[in-house]
């Protein structure tokens, strides 16, 4: 059986690291240290690195409470981040090594988080059947309502009719570099208010995360005349748009706002992407489903896709040494 060596990240992999997860093929710019440790305060960072003879072959962003690893908490999607030339076989023994690594450690649990795979560049899904193996089981599953160009895009009617609203408003899409606005006039108000939260990023964060990463953090804001009334904060990589934050004032239906700002976005800003993902909209570890969200998602003409979630005993690492015949 092929042994890898699993060791700890520290600061000094930092370059490194960055550079594995630029060629990775199911790795996105959330995988990027700058991304990660924005909000190191609030995670004890373990992540790790796997090497086949001083070589990386994978990396896994995590971050531990207790005697769990966690698939790190602080990011959307994760998992096993692979080579492009990485086979089914190596991934297997990868996470028989992780685990067992992490049992000597005092680990009792794995927690992750499956990469959709439209963020992928290609299949990916070794890491999952790897899991399957060692008897993972699911904990969690989320929806995503993904538009996927390469088919016909249907809005309906009522999201046409708002989109109609939008243009009797007058309204104007404008993308802009500064998020105070929008974050201090509708989306902290409106999260505050309708669901007594804050956004998982605060201004500051977003502020430094857009000057690490300014083609990939976007903010579009929608004016009635010289009027902010809404807008959405994009997170785009190679193969997707994600509409990270959405909200507006409580005109938004009477003017169209959001409707007329996501027709735009999807018919011209991102047209030549593959996807756009309008992001999740569960509740209570996807045991809920906010039914008003999903449908308005939905009648954009997205479609569903699932995440799901897993976890697995650190003990079951030997489960994962016969299985190649």
């Amino acid at each position: 059986m092929k042994q890898f060596s699993v060791r700890k990240y520290t600061s000094s992999d930092k370059q490194n690291w960055n550079d594995f997860v630029s060629k990775a093929k199911n790795a996105t710019f959330l995988f990027h240290r700058d991304f990660m440790e924005y909000h190191q305060d609030r995670f004890e960072d373990y992540s790790l690195i796997i090497e086949d003879e001083k070589k990386w072959v994978a990396v896994l962003p995590a971050n531990r409470v207790g005697d769990t690893l966690f698939s790190h908490q602080g990011l959307t999607y994760g998992g096993l981040i692979i080579k492009d030339n990485m086979r089914l076989e190596k991934v297997i023994f990868v996470l028989k090594n992780i685990l067992e690594k992490l049992e000597l450690e005092g680990f009792k649990k794995l927690n992750t988080k499956e990469i959709p795979l439209i963020y992928c560049n290609g299949f990916s899904d070794e890491f999952c059947y790897a899991l399957f193996l060692a008897d993972a089981k699911t904990i969690r599953k989320d929806t995503l309502a993904v538009i996927d160009y390469s088919l016909p895009i249907t809005l309906s009617k009522d999201r046409l009719d708002g989109v109609k609203r939008g243009k009797k408003n007058h309204l104007i899409v404008k993308e802009e570099n500064d998020f105070t606005s929008f974050w201090n006039t509708i989306l902290i108000p409106n999260l505050s208010i309708k669901h007594q939260t804050k956004p998982v990023h605060s201004l500051i964060e977003i502020l430094y995360l857009k000057s690490k990463f300014p083609q990939h953090i976007r903010q579009f804001n929608v004016y009635k005349e010289d009027e902010l009334v809404g807008g959405t904060t994009i997170f785009e990589s190679k193969n997707v748009a994600h509409s990270q934050y959405i909200s507006a004032n409580n005109l938004k239906n009477e003017l169209g706002t959001l409707d007329f700002l996501h027709h735009h976005l999807i018919t011209e800003v991102f047209k030549n992407k593959k996807f756009f993902d309008f992001g999740i909209s569960n509740e209570e570890q996807g045991m809920k489903v906010n039914g008003g969200l999903s449908y308005w998602k939905e009648s954009f003409g997205a479609h569903i896709l699932m995440q799901d979630f897993y976890e697995v005993e650190t003990k079951n690492y030997p489960k994962l040494e016969q299985v190649i015949r």
